[in-house]
């Protein structure tokens, strides 16, 4: 349970004849990065269609709406803010007509040198519509001296830094882009006769696609009708995953970074077992979901039971009402219920993946002694989170972030828990198969990429 956001997902399909329906299914399958607005556009080889509003996947569509976006290929967009305003100015594709046609744009990640290139370019006459650091792409590419669409997107990759994860569809091509530390998780698949890009592979398989393999990070790839994908190697890979994808972000399901993100989350729980024991237990308690798959590793590196005695109900949508204090305690309630004769009398260990302003963490843990727990000691299966993320995730100001301002001891007097224990950085490491030059690690250790 936390306050920490991705920012989106992307998707793109080519050659199908049904794109905008694939496209609408894949984002429903990608909603879990976003839920602020949604977007896709479509070509038939002449012209670009794009439809975008606020809301979820699901409420911006329907059939009548799909019918309307024709053509082979289709990108789409799942957003959260970031970067930029929560306005349906900012929801994504990002279209525009520059002259060498049309063109959207999809971007899933953070550009850290983005005001940097938007005050160059408005210093050059540039206007700009939106506060997305996606639309500097739009306008690097529509000023660049460069006589060919692809040229021109090496030519303004080659102008940003930070994290991406880009789709491009101009009105006869598809062009699927990652930067070159491979930041954000990008994949290629097979479907039907044609190709599917997607942020995560569970949007393969709800729309029957073959996972090919990786965007790799640094990779452009084009494709044209009548063609097998077209790969330029744009720059050298320098892989730094982002570590939280495995943690959080990604749907169990999925397979990111070549990992199946269940099993990731499973090895967490059982590192989590052996270095933050808690010895006459009587139950292992995730906070659903996100606490789901490490409690199980958990409760079998070390014996103990587990049990669902914290239900979720997923039904309560957002709320707009004022959120003080007392409205987000309620909200918990409203989402998480105790089965109170499970819980009665026993001691709890209760797993989750992450703390961020510890506010949740209390709430929950005040819910199960009212519920009768005599005891309730929190593991955390990941390393304590003690600083913004700059690619692609939403974190609180490091002013917020418990884990900045408080010792664990602290964390664990605040949060009301009998004790408190976090994963190890080197744990994290081993449970996801990495090394750590591999994977950016930040929001658990300051070392910033970029």
């Amino acid at each position: 349970m936390r306050s920490l956001n991705e920012k989106c997902a992307v998707v793109g399909i080519f050659d199908h004849p049904e794109a905008s329906k694939l496209a609408y299914f894949s984002l429903h399958a990608l909603q879990h990065r976003g839920q602020e607005a949604a977007g896709i556009s479509t070509g038939d080889g002449e012209k670009l269609y794009t439809i975008k509003d606020r809301g979820l996947v699901t409420q911006v569509f329907d059939t009548q709406k799909l019918n309307t976006l024709k053509g082979h290929m289709a990108i789409g967009h799942t957003r959260y803010s970031t970067a930029g305003d929560d306005s349906i100015l900012d929801a994504q594709p990002v279209f525009a007509r520059y002259d060498l046609g049309e063109m959207s744009i999809v971007h899933n990640g953070n550009l850290t040198n983005a005001k940097e290139v938007r005050d160059a370019l408005i210093k050059k006459g540039a206007i700009f519509q939106t506060f997305m650091d996606t639309e500097n792409l739009i306008h690097l590419i529509a000023k660049s001296d460069q006589h060919h669409l692809t040229d021109r997107i090496i030519d303004a990759v080659k102008k940003i830094e930070g994290a991406y994860s880009l789709v491009f569809l101009s009105r006869s091509k598809m062009f699927a882009m990652r930067d070159p530390h491979g930041f954000r998780p990008l994949s290629l698949g097979r479907v039907g006769d044609g190709y599917v890009v997607a942020s995560e592979t569970c949007a393969f398989d709800l729309i029957g696609a073959e996972y090919i393999r990786d965007v790799e990070p640094g990779e452009l790839l084009i494709f044209e009708k009548g063609k097998a994908p077209q790969s330029i190697k744009v720059f050298e890979a320098t892989p730094k995953h982002c570590i939280f994808e495995y943690v959080y972000f990604a749907r169990p399901d999925s397979n990111v970074y070549k990992q199946n993100v269940y099993e990731m989350r499973k090895a967490m729980g059982k590192e989590l077992a052996k270095e933050q024991p808690s010895i006459g237990a009587d139950m292992i308690v995730p906070v659903p979901d996100g606490g789901v798959p490490a409690a199980i590793g958990y409760a079998q590196q070390s014996g103990i039971p587990f049990e669902m005695a914290i239900m979720r109900n997923h039904y309560i949508g957002r709320t707009f009402i004022e959120p003080t204090q007392e409205m987000r305690d309620l909200k918990v309630k409203m989402k998480l219920s105790p089965i109170e004769h499970l819980i009665k009398g026993k001691s709890l260990v209760v797993i989750d993946d992450s703390i961020v302003r510890g506010t949740t963490s209390r709430q929950i843990v005040r819910m199960l002694k009212a519920a009768g727990a005599r005891e309730v000691h929190m593991r955390i299966s990941s390393p304590p989170t003690t600083d913004p993320c700059f690619y692609g995730v939403d974190t609180p100001d490091k002013e917020k972030l418990i884990a900045a301002n408080m010792s664990i001891e602290e964390i664990c007097a605040f949060i009301e828990a009998d004790s408190l224990g976090y994963l190890s950085n080197e744990a994290l490491l081993r449970s996801v198969n990495g090394k750590e030059e591999n994977y950016c690690t930040a929001c658990f250790t300051g070392k910033y990429i970029i």
